[in-house]
């Protein structure tokens, strides 16, 4: 058997998250002015408004966190058949959405809740297939 018939939705899992929350943290820094301005306008009704700037730091070093984890994953359980590096990842990918999800909840744009709850499930899918 191959490594892909092996472990075929779990890689894919990793590399959906590795998209998602890569290209999420690359366009937070890339447009760091825009960031903060989209988010103080979210928040301006909730008390995190004055943490907006901190509060974003600590998402993008998450998402770049869970990258990482989820590609070093993504490399061992090819290379080793190790599930354990991808598993970390995918628990701290699902941390983070509980976050942004709590996130929007607080802003009351619940809309947005839930289009982060598909991301939650398919991560606890993956928390899933990796123990």
């Amino acid at each position: 058997m191959t490594v892909l018939s092996l472990y075929a939705s779990q890689i894919l899992i990793l590399i959906f998250i590795i998209i998602t929350f890569g290209y999420s943290a690359i366009e937070k820094l890339f447009q760091w002015e825009k960031s903060i301005a989209y988010y103080e306008n979210h928040f301006k009704e909730t008390s995190l408004k004055k943490s907006i700037s901190f509060l974003l730091k600590v998402v993008v070093l998450l998402e770049f966190i869970t990258v990482i984890l989820c590609v070093f994953g993504l490399f061992i359980l090819i290379v080793f058949h190790s599930k354990e590096v991808g598993l970390y990842g995918l628990i701290l990918a699902a941390i983070t959405l509980i976050g942004l999800m709590t996130g929007q909840r607080i802003a009351k744009d619940y809309a947005g809740a839930m289009s982060i709850t598909v991301y939650f499930i398919l991560t606890i899918i993956g928390i899933f297939l990796l123990q």
